[in-house]
C-alpha cells in the first residue's frame, strides 16, 4: 500500500456566522473530522477560538494527511465556544459542511454555505477552505571534483567517494548523502551531479554545519579516510555564480603528526544550483485536470449477460464486478475533474444497426459526444447498453488506448501541465492484439496518461501482468522500451471479499508518481506554480 502522498495545511475563513451570544458576537472555533466508517467521525485537528467575531480568519492551520488513492470524507464544524472544556457537545453549533479532501485540493478556493443540518442553511454563513502542501520542494544540485587526493591503495591509486553529514539538534552528525559513484584509481576525480532535497541536506537552514568526508572505497567495507572539511550552504552558494569554491581536505591524524602537512587534496565545488521539484499536489492545486475514461470488455468470453454465471450478469442487488470496478476507481478520480463528464466506451461487441464488431463504441451510442455525466452516468449507460448489443470478439485493447492517446497527444502539444488522462480498462483478460497493445502502450508512455487494467473473472492474466511491466521495462515488438511505467494491472478476484475502497487504493496508488514523472521528464512546472516561502 502506498504511504501518505503528502500532508496538507488547510486555511479556514468564515463569513456571516450566526450570532449565538447575547450582548456580544459569537466566539468561533473550527474543527475538522474524518469519516472513520460505520457512521463514526474522528477529530483530526481544530483551530484556535476567536473572540467576538462573525467573520473569522483562523490563524491556526488544520493539518491533514493526504492520499490520492482514497476518498477522504471530511466534516468541518464551526462552534461558538463559551467555556474552557475541550468537549464541543456543550457548545453552540454555528454550522458545518461535508466534503472530500480531493474536492478541496483540486479547487483553488473552496467555498460552501454552512448548514445546521442537511438542507437547513445556517443563516447566510459560509466557509472557505484553501489547501497548501507542507513541504520544502527545493533540491540542491552540486557538481564536485577533486585534485591531488592522497594515494591510499598499495597497488593502485585511491577509489574515492564522498559523504555529506548534517548536525542534528543533539550535535550528532547524521549522514544525508553518499555519492553513488565510486571512481576507481583516480586521484583527480569528477563525480556525477549530486541532487539532494534541501530539507534533507540542511533542514532548509543555509547556515547549518555540513561535514564533507572523502574516503577511499574498499570492497570489504573498511574504507580509509582521505580527508574531511566543514562548510554550510551559504558557503557552497558562492559556486552559484560560475566561480568554483575550493576546500582543503584535511586528515586530522596526519595534521597532528606532521608539521609540514598541508592537506590531503583539494575538493572543488564546480557548480551550485537550487532547483524546485514539484509534487503531485503542486500540479493538481496548480490547475491540472485529471480526465477519466472507461473502456469495458464486451467480448463473448464474458458469457451471456442473462446467465447468472456471466461476468456481465447484474445481480438482484444491481451489481457485478464491472460495476464495482467503475464505482471504486471513478469515485476517487471524479473529484479531480471539473466538468465531471467522462467518456465511456465498449469494445469487442457487435453493435446495432449494422451489427459490425466495434472496438471503441460509445456506451451511450453517441460517437460525437461519448461523455457521461458523473460516475452514475457511466453506470446508467452500461446498464442500458447491455441488452442492446451482442457480445462477440476479438479482445483488442489497442484501439481504445490509441483513442485516449490522441487526446493526450493533443493536450501535450500545448506544452503545459494542464491535462492528465487516466484510462480504466475492465476486462476478462483474453487479449488478442498483444503486439499492437504493446506498441500502443510504448507510444502512450511518452504522453500525459496512465492506464489501469482491472481483470475480472478467473482467467489466466499472464498477458496483463506482462503489460504491467513490473518485472522489467515493457518493450514494443521492435524492441523500443516504454519511456516510463504507465500501466497498473490488478485482478479483481484479490479484492472480492475486501472493502470496496481497497481496489481503488491499490490501482490508483501509482498515479501520483506517474503524473509527476511525466511532467518532470518534460520539464513542465505546474500551470500556477506554488509560491516558494523563504526559509
Amino acid at each position: 500500500m502506498a504511504g501518505c502522498v503528502s500532508r496538507v495545511e488547510l486555511s479556514v475563513t468564515c463569513r456571516s456566522l450566526l450570532d449565538r451570544d447575547l450582548g456580544s458576537k459569537s466566539d468561533p472555533l473550527c474543527v475538522v473530522l474524518q469519516d472513520a466508517g460505520g457512521g463514526r467521525w474522528t477529530e483530526l485537528d481544530r483551530t484556535e477560538r476567536i473572540k467576538n467575531c462573525q467573520n473569522p480568519e483562523f490563524c491556526k492551520k488544520l493539518v491533514v494527511d493526504y492520499y490520492f488513492e482514497k476518498v477522504q470524507k471530511l466534516k468541518f464544524g464551526v462552534y461558538d465556544i463559551d467555556n474552557k472544556s475541550f468537549d464541543l457537545n456543550d457548545d453552540d453549533y454555528l454550522g458545518g459542511i461535508e466534503c472530500t479532501l480531493g474536492q478541496v485540493v483540486s479547487s483553488s478556493v473552496f467555498t460552501r454555505p454552512l448548514e445546521l443540518k442537511q438542507g437547513k442553511p445556517a443563516g447566510k454563513g459560509t466557509i472557505t477552505i484553501s489547501a497548501e502542501e507542507i513541504k520544502d520542494t527545493r533540491v540542491l544540485c552540486l557538481e564536485i571534483e577533486a585534485r591531488n587526493l592522497d594515494k591510499k591503495d598499495l597497488l593502485g591509486k585511491s577509489d574515492p567517494f564522498l559523504e555529506f553529514y548534517k548536525q542534528n539538534e543533539a550535535g550528532v552528525w547524521q549522514l544525508v548523502y553518499r555519492s553513488e559513484v565510486v571512481i576507481k584509481n583516480n586521484l583527480n576525480p569528477c563525480w556525477r551531479k549530486i541532487s539532494v532535497p534541501l530539507q534533507t541536506f540542511c533542514g532548509g537552514d543555509f547556515n547549518k554545519s555540513i561535514k564533507v568526508q572523502c574516503a577511499d572505497h574498499d570492497s570489504d567495507g573498511s574504507h580509509d579516510l582521505i580527508g574531511t572539511f566543514e562548510t554550510n550552504v551559504t558557503q557552497l552558494q558562492k559556486a552559484g555564480d560560475g566561480s568554483a569554491v575550493e576546500f582543503e581536505c584535511i586528515h586530522p591524524e596526519k595534521k597532528q603528526k606532521k608539521k609540514s602537512y598541508k592537506n590531503s587534496g583539494i575538493i572543488r565545488i564546480k557548480s551550485f544550483k537550487i532547483e524546485t521539484e514539484y509534487s503531485f499536489l503542486d500540479y493538481v492545486m496548480g490547475g491540472c485536470q485529471i480526465n477519466f475514461t472507461v473502456g469495458v470488455d464486451f467480448t463473448g468470453s464474458n458469457g451471456d449477460p442473462k446467465s447468472p454465471d456471466s461476468l456481465h450478469y447484474i445481480s438482484p442487488d444491481g451489481i457485478n464486478e464491472y460495476l464495482i470496478a467503475i464505482w471504486s476507481v471513478g469515485s476517487v478520480v471524479q473529484d479531480y475533474d471539473a466538468d465531471k463528464l467522462f467518456p465511456a466506451f465498449g469494445f469487442g461487441a457487435q453493435v446495432p444497426p449494422s451489427w459490425q464488431v466495434s472496438h471503441e463504441f460509445a456506451l451511450n451510442f453517441n460517437p460525437s459526444n461519448p461523455y457521461c455525466q458523473g460516475i452514475q452516468g457511466i453506470v446508467d449507460a452500461y446498464r442500458q447498453v447491455l441488452p442492446q448489443i451482442r457480445l462477440y470478439g476479438p479482445t483488442n485493447f489497442s484501439p481504445i488506448i490509441n483513442h485516449v492517446a490522441r487526446f493526450a497527444a493533443h493536450s501535450a502539444q500545448q506544452g503545459t501541465a494542464s491535462q492528465y488522462f487516466i484510462l480504466l480498462i475492465i476486462t476478462d483478460g483474453e487479449i488478442t492484439d498483444l503486439d499492437q497493445t504493446r506498441q500502443a502502450i510504448v507510444n502512450a508512455s511518452k504522453l500525459p496518461m496512465s492506464i489501469i487494467i482491472v481483470g475480472v473473472g478467473e482467467a489466466d492474466f499472464k498477458a496483463m501482468e506482462f503489460l504491467d511491466g513490473d518485472n522489467g521495462v515493457l518493450k514494443s515488438l521492435t524492441g523500443e522500451p516504454a519511456a516510463r511505467d504507465i500501466v497498473q494491472f490488478v485482478p479483481f478476484r484479490q479484492f472480492k471479499n475486501a472493502p470496496r475502497e481497497a481496489l481503488s487504493q491499490v490501482v490508483l496508488a501509482e498515479v501520483p508518481k506517474q503524473l509527476v514523472s511525466y511532467y518532470k521528464w518534460q520539464g513542465w512546472p505546474p500551470v500556477k506554480p506554488p509560491e516558494i516561502k523563504k526559509m
